[in-house]
């Protein structure tokens, strides 16, 4: 690869932290409670989108007798619950500590909010001190999310770092997309459950995060 990279963005749910099933497991047992199930679909439809718009999909797929707040209110409640015991992705804690060993600066970029986010990071404090930079869904300057660029952008901007220099791991459609808005390379993560067409427009795509090679980046 003949980008220069100096900079790397972490997704947070499904890239550093092992959460997706959390918000599978919630949705299921919305999803139960009117004959319904959740499909990989729909799934991969709803990971890395704003919280709304998520609810929307998931209503209108599985024809859920509920409003948007009402769909959200129920999530949330579940995930209360759930975040704290998140545990580090395969990989991520060794990948971070290797550019941390090289002196890369390194940020996250999530569309979550900062409340989920700290629910998340409970068990994670150590680790969360050596990025970079945090930027959350509701972080000031943030106007739209994913697949709009904005915690993209606003990751690199708190780096100091030119958005084409920097190097994005996200595992979601519309992480991607806003990434590649936000004019920066991007790896997949990538899950066999979903259809692979889902992260075409990925520059790379690695199903574990061990899989990362660094000197093909020129991160070595």
């Amino acid at each position: 690869m003949n980008a220069l990279i100096t900079h790397v963005i972490f997704d947070l749910d499904g890239v550093l932290l092992d959460t997706e099933k959390f918000y599978t497991a919630a949705t299921q047992e919305i999803a139960k409670q009117y004959g319904r199930s959740l499909d990989w679909d729909t799934k991969s439809r709803m990971i890395g989108r704003d919280v709304r718009v998520a609810a929307q999909i998931v209503i209108d797929a599985l024809q859920l007798p509920l409003s948007i707040a009402e769909y959200v209110e129920q999530r949330d409640r579940r995930l209360r619950d759930y975040f704290p015991h998140a545990q580090a992705m395969p990989g991520a804690v060794a990948l971070t500590a290797s550019l941390r060993a090289r002196a890369i600066p390194h940020a996250i970029a999530t569309s979550s909010p900062s409340e989920s986010f700290g629910l998340k990071m409970q068990q994670h404090q150590a680790w969360l001190q050596q990025f970079a930079a945090v930027i959350c869904g509701d972080s000031a300057g943030i106007r739209a999310l994913k697949p709009a660029p904005d915690v993209f952008l606003a990751a690199a901007a708190a780096m100091n770092a030119p958005p084409a220099h920097c190097l994005v791991f996200e595992d979601s459609p519309a992480g991607i997309q806003a990434a590649k808005a936000a004019g920066m390379f991007v790896v997949a993560l990538t899950d066999s459950v979903y259809n692979p067409e889902i992260y075409q427009a990925a520059d790379l795509r690695i199903s574990h995060l061990g899989d990362f090679n660094l000197q093909d980046w020129g991160l070595e």
